[in-house]
């Protein structure tokens, strides 16, 4: 049996996964991106080591995927810019990693490969041309095309977090203002819940600052589910922002599906009959082809099926296409 290293670098979380060939998960290991660049960097490359030294005796080793946030320059294997990753810019991921761990490095864009792993063992199986929505700290979007990644030009398509859904709203610190991100994302939820409690409305998440607990996104949602009103309204802000972005996706791409997957899709049950009435507003091909039915050629939006799990197993999935596409290419000489 083969099996490939994964890694899924967030802006909170790195973990580093061993995986065979049929998806499932040797070895995983969890860490915080807590610390300095070279920090994690350290933390990533022990733990590839080490799960490469523990599996290789069992398993036919493939490779190391690498799936990271942010705008990447897959040609030359650069980040180039992670808002959500303060201190990385510029970092040539592949060059560097490769130099301390003396094998081959597959780069790739997070939310790609969190679409790649869909498509391989979630919610995209047996679809070719899929979007993938990721709603972690930030939002990111990939994009999938013939069952490969669409890159786009210059390797930045995608980039669905930093698409405008509310013409002159928040700040974002990619520099637009009104981006997904500032209103669907962990970090715009938690914003939203401190802005509130700021503003002294009454809700249960203000026992949390009386207590000096931390103000996470998880704490919001476990209100919501309790049905506090300021958390259920944060959440339909989150639900109609991104019901916006769906609509501009369908209408421009027409792909048969949409997954939404991040730590906040957990949340599904509560931001999605926002998500739907604003997609059934604003977006004509859904409107239509929800109107006959059930089709096999209307537009689906599903939440994630592998949870958080979807961006590792989509980057330890590129050194095993990397594999294949190596065999056709020796098959065909």
């Amino acid at each position: 049996m083969q099996f490939a290293i994964g890694v899924d670098l967030g802006g909170t979380n790195l973990r580093v996964a061993a995986i065979d060939a049929t998806g499932s998960k040797l070895q995983t290991i969890d860490k915080r991106t807590e610390g300095p660049r070279e920090t994690v960097i350290e933390e990533m490359t022990s733990a590839i080591r080490g799960l490469i030294r523990r599996h290789a005796a069992t398993h036919a080793f493939l490779g190391i995927g690498v799936g990271i946030p942010g705008v990447v320059d897959l040609a030359n294997g650069i980040l180039r810019s992670a808002s959500n990753l303060p201190g990385w810019n510029d970092y040539p991921v592949v060059q560097d990693l490769e130099a301390r761990l003396g094998m081959p490095v597959v780069l790739e864009n997070d939310a790609n490969c969190a679409a790649l792993g869909e498509q391989w063992v979630g919610a995209g199986q047996g679809v070719e041309d899929l979007c993938m929505l990721t709603l972690g700290t930030g939002v990111g979007g990939g994009l999938l095309v013939h069952g490969r990644p669409w890159h786009g030009v210059a390797g930045m398509a995608g980039e669905v977090g930093h698409t405008t859904v509310i013409p002159d709203g928040r700040p974002c610190g990619c520099g637009n203002h009104g981006c997904l991100e500032q209103y669907a994302s962990a970090t715009a939820i938690r914003r939203l819940a401190a802005e509130a409690i700021a503003r002294g409305e009454p809700t249960r998440l203000n026992q949390l600052a009386d207590t000096s607990q931390e103000l996470t996104a998880e704490a919001v949602f476990q209100a919501a589910l309790r049905n506090d009103p300021v958390a259920c309204q944060i959440f339909d802000i989150a639900g109609s922002a991104l019901g916006i972005a769906l609509a501009n996706l369908i209408n421009v791409l027409n792909l048969p599906l949409y997954v939404l997957g991040g730590g906040l899709s957990q949340a599904w049950d509560i931001f999605s009959p926002a998500l739907f009435r604003e997609l059934k507003s604003r977006s004509i091909v859904f409107r239509t082809r929800a109107q006959k039915g059930p089709r096999r050629d209307s537009p689906i939006i599903s939440p994630t099926r592998l949870g958080g799990d979807a961006g590792l197993m989509g980057a330890a999935r590129l050194p095993m296409l990397e594999a294949l596409r190596r065999d056709c290419c020796r098959a065909a000489v």
